[in-house]
């Protein structure tokens, strides 16, 4: 019997995301519960203890952190999204974590607090952008023609750039052919496009405008231009 699935979720947090697109590249049915983590519910803390999404209930009981999720999914409900050998495994696990170091990068570059440290953030993404090309084959995907688990901890990571290179340009791709394609084919992935509905880049964006941040300043520079 399949089990009833509740994701409990946060409409822009990457890490529900990355579930998001798993659950729908398994084809399973499962219900979504968007949650206000400015005012998380009491009820939160008892499924998760750090007070995080995403949360999986599976008929009831709990499984908090994404990249347990995402593994949790692949082990119980076909088809395999991991490769079937213990060492293209590891890899791919290995670049996942990967993956969420890049978006503590992205992270310290919207809340950068001046130029300079902005152009420092900038020039660290452009580094690991760098390595991703390096790792990469011809694609389109991590693994060559075959979606993955890490595919869908980048599809989240790239949405992010849809919305900054509307902010400036900050040559973040250029010359970098394979990530590229790599992200032209996550962006065009319907479980990557589903992951998140209409609202997500004015939320992004209203997100961004509220830190404070050096980037704040330059988003109010850009809307006064227009």
């Amino acid at each position: 019997m399949t089990p009833h699935l509740v994701l409990i979720s946060h409409v822009l947090c990457p890490y529900v995301q990355r579930a998001v697109i798993v659950l729908k590249e398994k084809g399973v049915p499962f219900e979504r519960l968007d949650v206000d983590l400015a005012h998380k519910p009491e009820w939160l803390l008892a499924s998760s203890p750090l007070g995080k999404t995403p949360v999986l209930l599976v008929d009831g009981v709990p499984i908090f952190e994404s990249a347990v999720i995402c593994e949790f999914l692949d082990e119980t409900v076909k088809p395999r999204l991991h490769p079937a050998c213990a060492l293209d495994r590891a890899r791919h696990r290995a670049w996942m974590e990967f993956g969420s170091s890049l978006l503590d990068t992205i992270g310290a570059f919207y809340n950068a607090k001046d130029s300079a440290s902005l152009t420092l953030q900038i020039r660290q993404i452009r580094s690991r952008l760098e390595q991703l090309e390096s790792a990469l084959g011809e694609g389109p995907f991590f693994g060559g023609d075959h979606f993955g688990l890490v595919d869908a901890v980048f599809g989240p990571v790239f949405r992010y750039f849809d919305v900054f290179e509307g902010i400036g340009d900050f040559c973040w791709f250029d010359g970098l052919r394979r990530v590229v394609t790599w992200r032209a084919a996550l962006a065009s992935r319907p479980s990557v496009r589903e992951a998140v509905d209409a609202r997500y880049p004015e939320l992004l964006r209203q997100f961004l405008r509220a830190r404070g941040s050096e980037l704040s300043r330059m988003m109010q520079r850009v809307d006064l231009q227009h």
